[in-house]
């Protein structure tokens, strides 16, 4: 909230834009206030409810998460709808700022502005899903669709430590570039970290109705076939841009090779230790992984032309979209799944009557 009050007040007090003229430099911050007056003053009561309920749901996304591990229900389900509603409203006030405001208002350009619209979707659709899987009965698939939505939500704050952090290991740059380096991970990093978290909470070896695998061995070799391929191009496309895109592509390689060396091996370790649950996941997201560049590939000619984005800010914004779209994706294909298998499991069942009726002599 206080980093909002100088645009309607100017020389009012803020913490934060504080802190990071101590740890980078007041010019570092001063340079970027200066273009963000005039959107912000233009949507400052949407941004003002976005971030006063961003900060509610910083709180309240652990507080789901305790009481589901201590099992108080009625708190959990109180705080859930609770989360929900604000999950709306706060996305309400980003997307009356994201309508208000072009894309090449946006903070560090265009590519900044479809992160931030993306993220919103993927923020609503999650906690709709979460919504619909608790009302549904499946409390597993609650789980991973709430902490997906807490991860996106997770973004803005993720980011004021890249802009805190990053001119460290980047001296030089101005918060704008530093901002265009961050959103190059921001989506993959938080669904990542959903991930990680879902799998911890999630201890059962195997689920009942599950067998084999949707995502098996050619499936698994088409993907990596893609994926390299798509990587390729995208490679190619930053780096025709000096070095500015060698800094994106880095951006986005580190934490994507990162991210794709744990899933690997965790779906490894699952197949070894004989946990076929976890292992199904982890090749599903495994999967999903390969194929974010290729829908990065596929979203950078789109975006070019539907936007108007020249040759840099097209192939870097649909590389920053893919990783957190396709990690969605790969929570909805679980879900599927494990949805898909209870629904064996009601049909492996005779229908009410059936013995009675098999068993009854005929007249």
């Amino acid at each position: 909230m206080t980093e909002l009050w100088p645009y309607a007040s100017p020389g009012a007090p803020a913490f934060g834009e504080w802190i990071l003229a101590h740890v980078v430099s007041p010019r570092y911050v001063a340079d970027a206030l200066a273009t963000r007056i005039g959107p912000y003053r233009h949507s400052l009561v949407p941004m003002i409810v976005h971030s006063v309920l961003g900060g509610v749901l910083m709180l309240l996304g652990p507080a789901q998460v305790l009481t589901a591990v201590r099992r108080r229900v009625r708190l959990h389900r109180a705080l859930g709808v609770l989360f929900a509603v604000t999950v709306y409203a706060s996305m309400a006030g980003a997307g009356l700022y994201l309508a208000r405001t072009a894309p090449e208002d946006a903070f560090s350009g265009a590519a900044f502005w479809i992160v931030l619209a993306t993220i919103l979707v993927g923020t609503v659709t999650s906690v709709t899903f979460g919504v619909l899987s608790a009302v549904g009965g499946f409390p597993d698939l609650h789980q991973r669709w709430m902490l997906l939505c807490y991860g996106f939500l997770l973004t803005a704050p993720l980011l004021r430590f890249e802009w805190g952090g990053l001119p460290l290991l980047m001296p030089g740059l101005s918060m704008a570039e530093i901002n265009q380096v961050a959103t190059m991970h921001l989506g993959s990093v938080v669904a990542f970290g959903a991930l990680i978290a879902s799998r911890s909470l999630d201890r059962r070896r195997t689920v009942a109705g599950v067998s084999g695998s949707w995502a098996p061995v050619p499936v698994l070799a088409l993907a990596h076939l893609a994926g390299a391929a798509a990587l390729a191009w995208i490679a190619r496309a930053l780096l025709d841009h000096g070095t500015q895109g060698r800094r994106l592509l880095l951006a986005y390689l580190l934490p994507y090779a990162v991210t794709y060396a744990v899933t690997a091996s965790r779906a490894r370790r699952a197949g070894r230790e004989g946990r076929p649950w976890a292992r199904e996941e982890w090749r599903l997201h495994w999967v999903a992984l390969c194929l974010a560049p290729v829908l990065s590939a596929g979203a950078a000619p789109l975006l070019e032309r539907s936007l108007g984005l020249d040759g840099l800010t097209a192939p870097a914004a649909g590389a920053a979209i893919g990783c957190g779209m396709t990690a969605f994706a790969a929570t909805l294909m679980v879900s599927v799944r494990v949805m898909y298998a209870r629904e064996v499991l009601k049909r492996a069942l005779p229908a009410p009557g059936s013995a009675g009726r098999l068993s009854a002599p005929v007249a």
